[in-house]
């Protein structure tokens, strides 16, 4: 039924990837230090406070791994850049728990502090109960919490808040506080007292009121370091920021207090490890997860860090997807060349997502829509979100790549979509008093609009064939966008998914499918949906050999 997303089951792959996953691991032992930046809701500060803390710590020489709790791509993609390396999302509505701990693990490798942003306040998630929120995520981690304070006009309140945070879940370890937009000397010194004496807990820091924004923004929140000509800039600012107003040896000192010890009691997991083999398992009800004797090999993405730096830094090589639906014997020997759209039109890609297609046999072509003059020889284009509507003038006059564009998609070329990707695919994108013609591969017109149409998670129900996803398939993801369709799409012309939450295109449906493309307002998380890349793969190499 529409909205009963907690009705809906996990998808198998989900089970089979966490099953691979674990069944691999000795322990899910996690002694990296960490911590969890959240805050009292969002616009409260946790994003300029995970910037200055990976931005003075990487300075101090630390190697710092950053996370983004949540479906975000700005965020993620500013504290890459912070850090120096790859920021990975933490989702637990997007993929279950044992996938989001071993992404943890694997993606600290190598770091000696690990820094999560948190997401709107503490406990805020998609319900009453808080479910999939910050907190959550804390307690599966058994990360400490830092929590981001607005103080703007207020005192001993901010204590009582704080407070409350600490006996709404005591199993939510705050550990400190950082206050921002503190009016003065004598408004901290209040606000000290009042919290150290009524909550017990630290205050690590207290940033004044800033004379202006560090970050430039836009309708999306941030905007994103790809559109910024002086990268640098920004950051080395609130480093400075960080190192004057934080004490940044205590936030130190309460990550590496963090609890080392295993995380198998918390996934209610038996023996994983040396002595488990012999032993088969399975996914039971309830989420728990047995180690087996023969892991299924699919979407287990196991570099030395779990990161790859570039696009052409690596093609990773596994032995192969076999279940019943990735018969591959040989990925070495059919390598396809996948079409990434990459500028500053289109951002928005998950790292696991491109891992996922490089070790499903996929070698990435990175493309330009706005500079390429012509679509070079791929099998198979994977088109991102982004802002295609701040670049629309470029875009549309680029008529030759258009064309290439359109008349690989007739000649049934596997294109999929998401968001901005799917606009792109349009006639036409009217958008602030103009009109701008886009590549027609979809039939339809989109317009813009000063709020969102569509926004948070998503659950879809594959109801129409595709060349990515099997009929009855349930898929869950994110939306973010402030375009939309402005009329009807064609008869004849059909949508692959009903939604079950979210938007999507209408309120009812995503994913428009003509021929080999699919456009959806959607964005799919790899981990969450560890089939889409083998299938986009496979679609590739369908086209290369027809």
């Amino acid at each position: 039924m529409p909205g009963s997303w907690r009705n809906v089951p996990a998808a198998v792959s989900v089970r089979r990837f966490a099953r691979a996953t674990l069944s691999r691991c000795t322990d899910l032992q996690v002694s990296v230090p960490r911590l969890l930046v959240a805050g009292l809701r969002g616009g409260g500060g946790k994003t300029l406070l995970s910037l200055g803390l990976a931005a003075s710590f990487r300075s101090r020489g630390h190697g710092v791994a950053p996370f983004k709790k949540g479906p975000d791509y700005i965020d993620a993609s500013w504290l890459s850049h912070a850090a120096g390396r790859p920021c990975r999302n933490l989702d637990l509505f997007l993929f279950s728990p044992p996938v989001a701990i071993r992404s943890f693990l694997d993606a600290s490798k190598g770091a000696n502090i690990a820094i999560i942003e948190g997401n709107r306040g503490l406990y805020d998630g998609m319900d009453a109960e808080g479910s999939f929120s910050s907190g959550e995520l804390a307690k599966l981690l058994k990360a400490p919490v830092v929590l981001s304070v607005d103080v703007t006009k207020t005192t001993r309140t901010a204590a009582a808040q704080i407070l409350g945070c600490q006996t709404l879940d005591p199993e939510v370890s705050l550990a400190g506080v950082v206050l921002s937009r503190v009016a003065g000397s004598r408004h901290e010194s209040v606000l000290r007292e009042s919290i150290e004496g009524i909550c017990g807990i630290p205050v690590l820091g207290a940033i004044p009121k800033l004379p202006e924004d560090i970050f430039p923004e836009r309708h999306l929140g941030l905007v994103p370091p790809q559109e910024t000509e002086l990268v640098e800039d920004p950051l080395s600012r609130v480093r400075e920021v960080a190192e004057k107003y934080l004490d940044l040896d205590g936030i130190l000192g309460v990550a590496r207090a963090a609890n080392t010890s295993s995380l198998n009691s918390e996934l209610g997991l038996k023996d994983v490890g040396a002595g488990s083999t012999g032993q088969k398992g399975s996914a039971q009800a309830g989420g728990t997860v047995q180690a087996q004797t023969d892991p299924v090999k699919i979407g287990v993405f196991r570099d030395e860090a779990f990161q790859l730096n570039s696009l052409e830094s690596r093609t990773v090589k596994i032995g192969g997807f076999r279940d019943e639906a990735f018969q591959l014997n040989s990925l070495e020997s059919r390598t396809v060349k996948i079409g990434v759209f990459r500028d500053e039109a289109f951002q928005f890609y998950y790292p696991e997502n491109l891992e996922g297609l490089q070790e499903a046999g996929g070698e990435l072509v990175e493309i330009p829509p706005t500079e390429a003059e012509e679509l070079p020889e791929v099998d198979a284009l994977y088109l991102g979100g982004g802002f295609p509507e701040t670049l629309a003038p470029r875009l549309s006059g680029n008529a030759s790549f258009l064309e290439s564009v359109r008349s690989a998609a007739g000649a049934g070329l596997p294109i999929y979509a998401e968001c901005g990707g799917a606009v792109y695919l349009g006639k036409r994108l009217h958008y602030e008093g103009e009109s701008y013609a886009l590549a027609g591969v979809i039939p339809v017109e989109y317009g813009f609009q000063a709020k969102p149409r569509g926004h948070g998670y998503t659950v879809l129900e594959t109801v129409a064939e595709n060349p990515f996803f099997q009929v009855g398939e349930t898929l869950r993801g994110h939306e973010f966008h402030y375009t939309y369709m402005v009329s009807k799409p064609p008869e004849g012309l059909e949508f692959a998914f009903k939604m079950h939450r979210g938007f999507g295109f209408d309120g009812t449906h995503d994913g428009l499918r003509i021929g080999n493309v699919l456009a959806s307002y959607t964005h799919l998380h790899a981990l969450g949906t560890p089939g889409w890349a083998p299938a986009l793969v496979k679609a590739a190499r369908r086209f290369k050999t027809r």
